[in-house]
């Protein structure tokens, strides 16, 4: 148990440290970014995707942040969520076998990342043409006016400390609730579960990928590496793991609609890419 909450510790210091960096870079560039939003909309969520395969968990709960923020769009975060792969690749990158699949399974969460991404745009645009309203007004992190906060020191330090430490709390209190319910069920009854039958791997994949915690991202990748699942189940199961990004929704009671509607959208579409890449891998293997 006392490892459950170190890991939680330690993966939640990593979220702290790569918020905090994130925060303080868009500091010095929010108002721009802010507003190259708004007038690009239009290509925002192959930006999201793009950034979204960083491996890193904490991109995923910056992603939120700025969503409840009004400063992304739907289909942005959506582009985000699903290229992310959390520790996924440097568990891949890891392998000399399997190594050779992590560009391939980069490209699809990009590529299809953006693509679903402008759709999700294109089905809420009513809802993010009423945003717009809100994004008139440009505000940094913790909600405090660009223009005219003067201090330097609080722009650019203070008030990405603060909001970091916020989100370091939330996320360490999320790591340590299901980081317990992974102990207590055990890992070794989740990989029996993923790998009873083929053809339902992407599917269950996609269900242990629900799990915001690392540990799910972590599973699937080395059930893949020891050829437990086929490569569909890896990418259905990575398609859909957006790390704690989905759960920092839910913070918001006005944002917990739409945090079901992605993680909807997330399942449908994690599974419909899993399945192609499952029957085409089998066909030309």
């Amino acid at each position: 148990m006392l490892d459950v909450l170190l890991d939680a510790l330690f993966d939640s210091l990593k979220v702290l440290l790569i918020a905090f960096l994130l925060y303080v870079l868009l500091s010095f560039i929010e108002e721009k970014i802010s507003k190259l939003l708004e007038k690009n909309k239009k290509v925002s969520p192959l930006i999201g995707s793009l950034f979204g395969v960083i491996p890193q968990c904490g991109i995923s709960v910056v992603a939120s942040d700025l969503y409840l923020e009004n400063k992304i769009t739907l289909g942005t975060i959506f582009a985000i969520f699903f290229a992310c792969s959390d520790e996924a690749l440097p568990i891949l990158f890891s392998s000399t076998n399997k190594i050779i699949y992590a560009i391939p399974l980069l490209l699809i969460k990009v590529v299809f990342g953006f693509i679903f991404g402008f759709i999700v745009d294109f089905l809420f645009r009513k809802k993010e043409l009423d945003k717009e309203l809100e994004l008139d007004h440009h505000h940094g992190c913790c909600s405090h006016d660009i223009v005219n906060d003067e201090s330097k020191l609080h722009k650019h330090l203070l008030h990405p400390l603060i909001h970091s430490l916020k989100i370091f709390l939330y996320v360490l209190i999320i790591n340590i609730i299901f980081g317990i319910i992974i102990y207590f069920i055990g890992e070794d009854k989740i990989s029996l579960f993923l790998t009873g039958v083929k053809w339902l791997t992407p599917f269950l994949s996609s269900l242990i990928g629900m799990i915001p915690n690392c540990a799910s991202s972590v599973l699937i990748s080395e059930l893949f590496i020891t050829s437990a699942i086929p490569f569909g189940a890896l990418v259905s199961g990575l398609s859909i793991n957006a790390g704690l990004g989905i759960i920092y929704l839910f913070k918001d009671k006005n944002k917990i609609k739409d945090a079901l509607y992605i993680e909807l959208m997330l399942l449908i579409a994690s599974n419909f890419i899993g399945y192609i890449t499952l029957i085409i891998t089998e066909v030309i293997m």
